[in-house]
């Protein structure tokens, strides 16, 4: 054929001009010159194919039990000791050993010992049908929340107490006055702690919406608790001991499949405090 554009010979690498006699292989899409020697074709080239880049979602931060809590304590311990030391330079090592932190301090420490018992427990129960997070911060508020744990059954927002004494629901008025529920510990009344983890709820249930169960858990790790029952409900929080949680976080439900998305969202939304 005439050429119709200018080639080069596939074999020989002669330069063809434009309406020059040639050879045309249809298989290869080349031309060769009429005296190059026939040979065989050259392979088709396969076209590389394109792969789509797989993004890898970022690893979460499931936070360190207690942290926050642990960081305040150690503040406030170091404030009052540089405040001792500067005020008495001669005797503030002396007043340092035979004094101990305030209440105000301890309350702290004895906080953090409950998230960092309870927190180790449900990493080590955490699992493809188990996932967990810890100490994180509610945004625009200096409050945290101590544990969530996502399960098939819902999310339990997991407030950790290392408090002595029995907890008890002490209802008060009924037919005549409003039904109120009180929380005691030992004597003491903590409805505030109640409310606490009400507050939490309402956090996360903005966050993973009403159809998603949300369950308000307060989890006292030392407190004492009789051999038979004890756990209890008050407005809609369940009141318990470790032991008592454990099995609830492990039973079967219908939100398996969706733990990974509800673990990130929540992750996402609710910083490490």
């Amino acid at each position: 054929m005439k050429l119709r554009y200018a080639g080069v010979c596939r074999l020989c690498g002669a330069e063809l001009a434009a309406r020059a006699e040639a050879i045309y292989e249809r298989s290869t899409k080349t031309v060769r010159c009429p005296d190059c020697s026939p040979a065989s074709p050259a392979p088709p080239v396969e076209p590389t194919p394109l792969v789509e880049p797989v993004e890898t979602a970022a690893p979460i931060d499931v936070g360190t039990p207690g942290a926050s809590a642990r960081r305040e304590y150690e503040r406030r311990q170091a404030k009052r000791e540089t405040r001792i030391r500067e005020d008495h330079p001669k005797l503030g090592r002396l007043i340092l050993a035979v004094t101990d932190d305030p209440q105000s301090t301890t309350a702290w420490d004895t906080g953090a010992l409950g998230e960092e018992r309870l927190g180790q427990r449900l990493n080590e129960l955490s699992s493809e049908t188990m996932r967990v997070l810890h100490d994180r911060r509610i945004p625009g508020t200096r409050a945290n929340i101590d544990h969530l744990a996502v399960t098939p059954t819902g999310i339990y927002v997991i407030d950790a107490k290392k408090y002595k004494g029995r907890p008890s629901l002490k209802v008060e008025g009924g037919i005549l006055r409003p039904r109120v529920e009180k929380l005691l510990v030992g004597t003491r009344d903590q409805t505030k702690l109640v409310d606490g983890v009400l507050k939490q709820v309402d956090v996360v249930r903005a966050i993973v919406g009403d159809a998603i169960p949300v369950t308000g858990v307060l989890c006292f790790v030392e407190a004492e608790w009789p051999l038979i029952g004890g756990a209890f409900t008050t407005r809609d929080v369940e009141v318990l001991w470790p032991k008592k949680l454990y099995p609830r976080l492990a039973a079967d439900g219908l939100l398996a499949s969706r733990l990974d998305d509800l673990h990130r969202t929540l992750a996402s939304a609710l910083p490490p405090a």
